[in-house]
């Protein structure tokens, strides 16, 4: 069974950066297929950034294409997302999700992952 630990987060004003971290308990994260969601309040949870095992492949949704980064942290075992330019509507529960190999076609859909980090709120202010 495989526990996702998840830190980082907080509270920022708009235009800040935060940077959050995943790492997966007793597995090697490089042969997991890695994601992070987020849940806004009285939203349905979406994918924001997904990166393939080994790293191979990074997919981005729009709203944060050129403002989020994820990658992997071989030394840490440890996949990081980093986050510039906040916005107030990046306001979320942020999510980290694993799974094992994987389509890659259906990185931003929740069924295809089976691992669940517990949440971590990111709140920005305008």
């Amino acid at each position: 069974q495989v526990q996702l630990v998840e830190s980082g987060g907080g509270s920022v004003q708009a235009g800040g950066s935060l940077t959050l971290s995943c790492a997966p308990s007793k597995y090697t994260s490089s042969n997991l297929g890695m994601s992070w969601f987020r849940q806004a309040p009285g939203k349905e949870r979406e994918g924001v950034a997904a990166i393939s095992t080994f790293g191979t492949w990074t997919d981005y949704a729009d709203s944060v294409k050129g403002r989020f980064t994820i990658s992997r942290d071989k030394s840490e075992n440890t996949v990081i997302l980093q986050m510039n330019s906040l916005k107030p509507e990046d306001t979320a529960m942020y999510y980290c999700a694993a799974r094992s190999g994987g389509d890659w076609s259906r990185r931003f859909q929740e069924s295809a992952y089976n691992y669940w980090g517990q949440g971590t709120q990111v709140t920005v202010s305008s």
